[in-house]
């Protein structure tokens, strides 16, 4: 009984975490000055939802949550942002889970390595897979796609850096069992 109860309860966390993350990816959002490139919190928000369900709920948060912001915007799914963003939350629920953030004590030490691997995990998807992507896929030139690329890096990374460290901190503090 007890395992239904831990997967209604990632499922019904998923569902708010990906409609938390598709207001604040759709309207909390401020243009980075690159075309088609915005700073926002959500990157924060999937942070928290990666650490307290883990990545399979990442990935789906952050991807469903992106399709349906694209969708809902232009009618139209930049597919390899999509994918990258999934990816994305899939690296970011993969470092919580091997740093055990809400395992034990919640250190600087494992706030540091959480915010190291989620440069990396920003590294990978938005420098390797969406730029990538779009050049294969939708014919896009490099130069563009990188542009964008270390914008999202960026502005995500300094986003849960402050936004998404406070949020696990916050959240360690008042709904972690302490030891």
């Amino acid at each position: 009984m007890k395992h239904n109860i831990l997967t209604a309860h990632k499922v019904i966390g998923t569902i708010v975490g990906i409609i938390v993350f598709l207001l604040l990816f759709k309207y909390v959002a401020i243009p980075a000055g690159v075309p088609n490139t915005k700073i926002t919190l959500a990157p924060a928000w999937l942070a928290l939802i990666t650490a307290i369900f883990g990545p399979i709920a990442g990935a789906v948060v952050a991807f469903i949550g992106h399709t349906l912001n694209d969708g809902l915007a232009s009618g139209t799914v930049w597919w390899t942002w999509a994918i990258a963003d999934g990816m994305f939350g899939l690296f970011l629920g993969l470092a919580t889970q091997r740093i055990g953030l809400f395992i034990g004590s919640l250190t600087a030490r494992k706030l540091v390595l959480f915010n190291v691997w989620q440069l990396i995990a920003n590294v990978v998807a938005w420098l390797v897979i969406a730029p990538l992507g779009d050049h294969w896929i939708y014919g896009l030139a490099l130069s563009e796609s990188y542009q964008q690329g270390v914008v999202a890096a960026l502005a995500n990374t300094v986003v849960i850096a402050i936004l998404g460290t406070a949020l696990i901190t916050v959240y360690n503090r008042f709904f972690v069992k302490q030891n």
